[in-house]
């Protein structure tokens, strides 16, 4: 860290940019600002830096995808993405991956497009973006939370215990509610509602999901490598929120089911716009539609009339789950091909396009990997990151009402977020 001397934090010091928050985008902000030759100060609650960064992606810190700025604003939907596509063109994925080679951080691309550290160590990102930033000239001081943020006549002043550091622009990188462990617990909500800004009410996103379900608790561990999700209400209601369907990866878990698939869901299910009760429709041949399988189960009962229901299933699905949809669709798996009756036949079809299960929530912020909600997109100014009520004051990261669905989107967002706050506070 870079030791700071007591005669550097007085009143009549002021600096230039105060950054509350060393996480991805307060730590992108303050090497920014700084290499713009601001003086920068970045003050952290936490013992470490970039917590989150540490624990993100199982370790191993999934930084951005592989694609290009319009992918990304895309993976956001219609009213985020329209707010961050001049923030992720300012700093597009490619970018990214060459500002961290240049740090010393090779990556690597996966084959769902998750762009990693060749190490596979969450800790060479932090360290590269600290490394970035104290480089540049950021003064960093941790741990120091930061207790107030008030205007002054030349700026800001940020209280933190008995200490007052004055300062003419300040960026609030605080983060949201996801990962409370991590630090995130909220803090720079109570500070944007002082200054007048509406907060969007924060709630779980890239959550796992609970259900009461016996038969989805009984394949606990299962992996699924592709399946078809939508969130819909369990009388039918039409659910009023964006990214409630995805495909991918799904997982069955003692509490109820996870994975990429299901957390990319979970925001439609916290959604307060969807007070509902909801399920989760599961389609477990998402490659092949509805008349395509039945024209092949059609077609197997002719052809292949001896083989067992399960065995048959087998061939595409994990058996485990191919007789457990056996039995919700009324038929033993042990039943020939051959034996399905009409009404068996259609169960069954059901059952592997749309199955449902019952959804009771999620398992909170505390296992969520993004907050959805936050500071008002309408009250910030997207070109600059300032907000439009405080002059003055920046936001990046988190904080904002911005989530993105599981694949590196989310840091993606923070970092270009937080280099046009260090760009133009």
């Amino acid at each position: 860290m870079a030791e700071a001397t007591e005669t550097e934090f007085t009143q009549t010091d002021p600096w230039d940019v105060i950054v509350i928050g060393a996480g991805a985008a307060g730590l992108f902000a303050g090497g920014t600002s700084a290499a713009r030759g601001r003086r920068t100060l970045v003050l952290e609650k936490n013992t470490k830096l970039g917590v989150k960064i540490l624990m993100s992606g199982g370790t191993r810190c999934n930084l951005t995808h592989d694609t290009d700025w319009r992918g990304i604003a895309d993976a956001f939907g219609k009213t985020q993405g329209r707010f961050l596509k001049f923030a992720l063109a300012s700093l597009p994925p490619d970018r990214i991956v060459a500002f961290f080679e240049q740090l010393g951080v090779a990556t690597k691309i996966e084959s769902t497009g998750k762009v990693f550290p060749l190490s596979n160590r969450a800790i060479d990102v932090r360290n590269a973006l600290v490394r970035y930033a104290m480089d540049a000239g950021t003064t960093i001081l941790n741990p120091c939370p930061v207790d107030s943020i008030t205007r002054t006549e030349s700026g800001f002043m940020v209280t933190v215990g008995a200490r007052k550091f004055q300062c003419r622009s300040v960026i609030i990188t605080s983060g949201g509610q996801s990962y409370p462990g991590c630090g995130t617990t909220g803090d720079g909500y109570s500070w944007m509602s002082f200054f007048g800004h509406q907060i969007v009410s924060p709630r779980p996103a890239l959550a796992p999901l609970r259900s009461s379900d016996d038969w989805v608790h009984n394949l606990s561990g299962m992996t699924v490598t592709d399946v078809g999700v939508n969130v819909t209400g369990r009388g039918g209601e039409t659910i009023h929120t964006e990214r409630k369907s995805d495909r991918g990866s799904f997982l069955f878990t003692h509490f109820g089911v996870s994975g990429p698939v299901a957390m990319n869901v979970s925001r439609a299910l916290t959604d307060p716009a969807n007070s509902f009760s909801k399920l989760l429709v599961c389609d477990w041949l998402p490659g092949r539609p509805l008349e395509q399988f039945q024209q092949e189960l059609q077609h197997a009962r002719g052809q292949l009339g001896a083989q067992t229901i399960v065995n048959w299933l087998s061939t595409t699905i994990p058996r485990r789950l191919g007789e457990v949809l056996c039995q919700l669709a009324a038929c033993q798996p042990g039943l020939r091909l051959a034996e399905l009756n009409r009404k068996q036949y259609v169960n069954l079809c059901t059952q592997l396009k749309a199955c449902k299960i019952s959804v009771d929530g999620t398992l909170g912020f505390k296992k969520a990997e993004v907050t959805s909600g936050g500071v008002a997109l309408q009250q910030v100014n997207a070109k600059t990151m300032e907000s439009k009520i405080v002059p003055g004051l920046f936001l990046a990261g988190e904080i904002l009402d911005v989530d993105g669905p599981i694949g590196g989107y989310n840091f993606q967002a923070a970092f270009s977020t937080g280099y046009l706050a260090g760009l133009n506070a």
